[in-house]
């Protein structure tokens, strides 16, 4: 593999390149903004991706349509890992003032609609506000309020911050970081003079190395396999934050261009490991409508932007959202050791709590969610839901996710059932018990009842501080009825409810 000597990791802030020579590949981005460069206004809250107080903007060039272009989205600073920014642009709100020492719209708005309230967490929602300000010109009120999931008042001043989220789009466009910012030629070019050729790899703490080819990375894991694979760090970023822990070598994913691909076809909707959960979503929403709500609320639009699907998926969490869809769908994981591949449905990859059917230097290469014609064997009416419990609608940890998948026949009988739980057991679990209750059944009240006292067989959940046994074998059952209770008519889904709106 060929590597940079003497490498470094290289950024541009303000249109300058930075040069990170000696920062060690732990570092956070945010710590490296704060402490290095003096970059103040972005703050450190939580220090796990919660509170959005870190939040700045990531730019990579990308191709579409129309040509090259710097595509710009919200990440959380404070558990992004700054080696990788390598390549990138990054904008602080200190960026986004004009030339002539003016503000930004968005900042402007900020202070005409009162929305800055102590200031502690205001550069967090500005730059939250900046990511929709270039991606969805004239947003609304619903769109400004999604946008700002992942940021926190602590004077709890919503009204005038989403008001300002509005008025924004009112204001002449600035010169300064418009929405023909990512097109110019010139920050266009200066971002392809920091591309590589070769693998960035830095010899600071433990090491680092970024392949550039899936070839490349199954031989670095191949030959380190007690090194940790990096994605987008939502989760790893904790561990150096939070538990303080020391990390091996770190082998990132994210500059292996053919990992960063979505493939869909007739086999079904291929999702490789570096692809980010906003566009995964994205995709597999498409053709599964019935996952909107719930992709909508996982974590945060920073977090998604960050995190990738597979990732969530290798980590293996029982309280991890993206796993019982994809279960109850039937999904697989393509799994990778050095040139060895092999297929593997997504239920048999997890053994027990943190433990995975993955042999020393093999890795999740991509997750494959059948097509919504083909999920279940394409026979009869596809019913499909998948539904979250959590304390708050926004960024928090299910107490229990339930998704369904059955085909009916024409006489509305089950031929296939596939219930997977997360929140329930060490691990994403189908509940088989409660399947056999339903099928070569009527979808009715009688066989959901049955199905719900055979969940008593397949799960036995703990108590935690997210929710009690009891109350987590309850929800499940009911759950099962809300998804009879929406087919039959009985229950209209119910749409969300914007407060701020209506108080």
């Amino acid at each position: 593999m060929m590597r940079e000597k003497q490498a470094c990791v290289r950024f541009v802030l303000d249109d300058e390149v930075v040069e990170a020579a000696d920062a060690a590949p732990t570092t956070t981005l945010l710590q490296y903004l704060r402490d290095d460069l003096g970059r103040t206004g972005t703050k450190e809250g939580c220090a796990e991706g919660d509170c959005g107080a870190c939040t700045v903007l990531l730019g990579r060039r990308v191709a579409d349509a129309a040509g090259e272009r710097i595509d710009y989205s919200a990440i959380n600073a404070c558990i992004r890992l700054l080696p990788t920014v390598d390549g990138c642009e990054v904008v602080t709100a200190e960026s986004l003032v004009q030339a002539d020492g003016g503000l930004h719209p968005v900042q402007q708005a900020m202070v005409d609609c009162h929305g800055s309230q102590c200031g502690f967490c205001t550069p967090g929602f500005v730059m939250s506000l900046a990511d929709l300000y270039l991606r969805l010109p004239g947003a609304g009120r619903a769109e400004v309020v999604e946008c700002l999931a992942g940021n926190l008042c602590r004077c709890t001043g919503y009204r005038p911050i989403v008001d300002a989220g509005i008025a924004m789009f009112g204001y002449p466009e600035p010169a300064h970081f418009n929405r023909s910012h990512g097109r110019s030629p010139e920050r266009l070019a200066r971002i392809a003079g920091l591309a590589r050729e070769s693998a960035l790899e830095l010899s600071s703490g433990k090491g680092f190395i970024a392949p550039r080819t899936v070839a490349e990375l199954a031989g670095a894991y191949l030959a380190d396999p007690g090194a940790l694979l990096l994605a987008g760090g939502t989760d790893v970023g904790l561990w150096i934050t939070k538990q303080l822990r020391e990390l091996p070598r770190l082998i990132y994913v994210g500059e292996v261009t053919e990992l960063a691909r979505i493939a869909i076809d007739d086999a079904g909707i291929t999702v490789g490991a570096a692809v980010s959960l906003e566009a995964a979503w994205s995709a597999i929403v498409a053709d599964y409508p019935a996952l909107a709500e719930l992709a909508a609320r996982f974590a945060s639009p920073p977090i998604r932007h960050s995190g990738t699907l597979c990732g969530n998926v290798a980590n293996g969490s029982p309280i991890g959202d993206s796993m019982p869809p994809l279960i109850a769908l039937g999904a697989e994981v393509k799994l990778r050791r050095g040139e060895r591949v092999r297929w593997l449905p997504l239920e048999l990859l997890y053994l027990g709590y943190q433990q995975k059917a993955l042999e020393p230097g093999e890795f999740v290469e991509a997750v494959r969610v059948p097509r919504a014609t083909q999920a279940l064997g394409g026979a009869g009416r596809l019913v499909f839901a998948a539904y979250k419990v959590s304390k708050r609608s926004e960024q928090d940890i299910s107490a229990v996710c339930g998704a369904f998948a059955l085909r009916l026949d024409d006489d509305g009988v089950v031929t296939v059932a596939r219930l997977a739980y997360g929140g329930m057991a060490a691990t994403p679990r189908r509940a088989p018990h409660a399947e056999a209750a339903l099928c070569g059944r009527p979808f009715d009240r009688s066989s959901v009842g049955d199905a719900i006292d055979a969940l008593a067989t397949d799960f036995k959940p703990l108590s935690d501080m997210r929710a009690s046994a009891g109350y987590r074998a309850e929800v499940a059952g009911n759950l099962l009825l809300r998804l009879l209770a929406e087919q039959t008519g009985a229950l209209t889904r119910v749409e969300h409810i914007d407060l701020g709106a209506a108080l």
